[in-house]
């Protein structure tokens, strides 16, 4: 379960996600649709979560767009 203000690592990154930086989880549209912040100033995507695992779509054919995904971070991430 996620909720506002959990953290996720990005494991597959692009342009607006780095690979390993970790992320703030915003508010929630619905159940499957949540805001996921960049880091920079209040911007963010909206990202979902799915069979398929947790991630932000990036609709374009070019590789710096590609799709970003991410993992929550637990403590054992932290040590």
């Amino acid at each position: 379960m996620i909720k506002s203000g959990d953290k996720l690592v990005c494991t597959g990154g692009n342009v607006c996600y780095a690979k390993g930086e970790i992320y703030t989880v915003g508010e929630f549209v619905n159940g499957k649709y949540f805001e996921l912040m960049t880091g920079c100033n209040d911007e963010h995507w909206y990202a979902t979560i799915d069979e398929q695992g947790i991630h932000v779509h990036f609709d374009s054919i070019e590789d710096n767009y590609s799709d970003a995904w991410f993992s929550k971070l637990t403590q054992q991430n932290c040590a």
